[in-house]
């Protein structure tokens, strides 16, 4: 994937796991590529599961070593927690030279005000998920969590991986994608004609209206068949399919 000095990439869905190491792969060459870019933003979903920064599997330290060696190398990396890693805390994020930024978020995009965010908050026609996601993302619920032993924070994250892939297999496609009027509501709360988000695994590029002006919404994919990477510099926004490593 070709790349200039001034290009910023952006990231989700990767869901890293033990289970899927030619995705864990994959993100690895991903980080090692020359030349460096500008900036990394990782969307949310780095991780399949995350249980906490005190977590002792090697995947995390393996990630960590290589955002911390892209970082070495002049890149500016930032996170938005998912809804699978949104027990990532500030430990991690000093190991791995990560800024953890607000779930919505406008960046400066080459002179584009752009939202970026992970997206599960646009989903808001997938009534269950949304009160799920409340529970889960009260600070008291976290601490309590966090609390208990390794060992039953696996299995709690094994339930809900296995609750949420069963909720997934009985809803209606359209449920678990965006609601076009939450999409036009929060990008005119925040000004913007651009967003760029992840979680759908949908991949594209959409044009739409805001306030009657043309807006255009940038969704990345999942990287369970390879890596979806969209890269932009001056010249524009790409959104690219990886392949996948051999194994």
């Amino acid at each position: 994937m070709s790349a200039t000095a001034s290009s910023v990439r952006f990231i989700a869905d990767l869901h890293l796991d033990p289970g899927r190491p030619a995705a864990n792969r994959a993100f690895l060459a991903l980080l090692a590529e020359q030349p460096t870019p500008t900036a990394l933003y990782i969307l949310g979903d780095l991780f399949e599961t995350w249980i906490g920064d005190d977590d002792d599997q090697p995947l995390g330290e393996q990630v960590a070593a290589g955002l911390r060696d892209l970082a070495g190398r002049g890149c500016a990396l930032y996170f938005i927690h998912g809804n699978r890693d949104f027990l990532l805390g500030e430990d991690f994020a000093r190991r791995s030279h990560l800024r953890l930024l607000p779930e919505h978020t406008v960046i400066d995009l080459h002179g584009t005000p752009t939202l970026i965010m992970h997206g599960d908050t646009l989903c808001t026609d997938d009534v269950a998920y949304q009160t799920l996601r409340r529970q889960i993302r009260a600070p008291d619920w976290q601490a309590t969590v966090l609390a208990q032993p390794l060992a039953a924070r696996r299995q709690l994250a094994a339930s809900l991986r296995s609750e949420s892939e069963r909720a997934l297999r009985d809803k209606p496609e359209a449920i678990t994608d965006v609601n076009p009027d939450t999409v036009h509501d929060i990008m005119q709360q925040h000004g913007v004609r651009q967003l760029i988000h992840g979680h759908t695994h949908r991949p594209g590029c959409h044009d739409l209206l805001v306030k009657d002006q043309p807006a255009r919404r940038l969704v990345l994919g999942a990287w369970y068949h390879g890596g979806s990477v969209l890269s932009c510099d001056t010249r524009g926004c790409r959104l690219l399919q990886r392949p996948a490593p051999a194994p």
